[in-house]
């Protein structure tokens, strides 16, 4: 399959980060702010756009807004707000994949809370979606971790998905069709 210019980011800032104490994505993070480490490795992926889906800080809409506009991204953002996010994590995640274009050939799945996301990996993801795999994710320490490379046939089982989970009954049913990449950079767990 084909994806040549066809793959989109998305990056899930909806949550409320409660256990943080709120404010979490725009907390100080490495002279910047949290979630723009997590926008430098979304906007620096093989992808058209980047779908940064808000919830319940609208801090994080101005901040993604300002990080694209100093680094002349401002073209490539798009920003999205799920209005059910207090549901958890499928709320996001349903809220960014329905936004993306007809056309998508895959999303590569970002969280705003994972600033140190080593840049080059998505490509490599992209790789294995182009050889025929429904999705594909990095591994650490064998535990799986982000960004996560979902082939648009997966589509409608995320839009699909409830409650505050992720996808990983979808990346478990996979079977043979889930690439994994076997990384040492602790990033894609933190």
């Amino acid at each position: 399959m084909t994806t040549e210019g066809r793959l989109e980011a998305v990056v899930l800032a909806g949550g409320s980060g409660t256990r943080f104490g709120g404010g979490k994505l725009t907390a100080p993070w490495r002279g910047g702010l949290l979630i723009e480490a997590a926008l430098a490795a979304a906007f620096a992926a093989p992808a058209r756009t980047v779908t940064v889906v808000t919830g319940a800080d609208m801090a994080v809409t101005e901040a993604a807004r300002a990080w694209a506009a100093r680094r002349g991204e401002i073209d490539r953002l798009r920003l999205v707000h799920a209005a059910d996010h207090a549901e958890g994590m499928a709320a996001s995640l349903r809220t960014g994949i329905a936004a993306l274009p007809h056309d998508t050939a895959g999303a590569l799945v970002f969280l705003g809370d994972m600033p140190t996301v080593p840049h080059g990996l998505a490509r490599r993801l992209a790789e294995a979606l182009g050889e025929g795999a429904a999705a594909a994710v990095p591994l650490f320490e064998r535990e799986r971790g982000h960004p996560v490379l979902f082939a648009a046939e997966l589509f409608a089982a995320l839009r699909a998905l409830s409650g505050d989970q992720g996808a990983k009954m979808i990346l478990d049913g996979l079977g043979p069709r889930l690439a994994v990449m076997e990384t040492d950079d602790p990033g894609v767990r933190v």
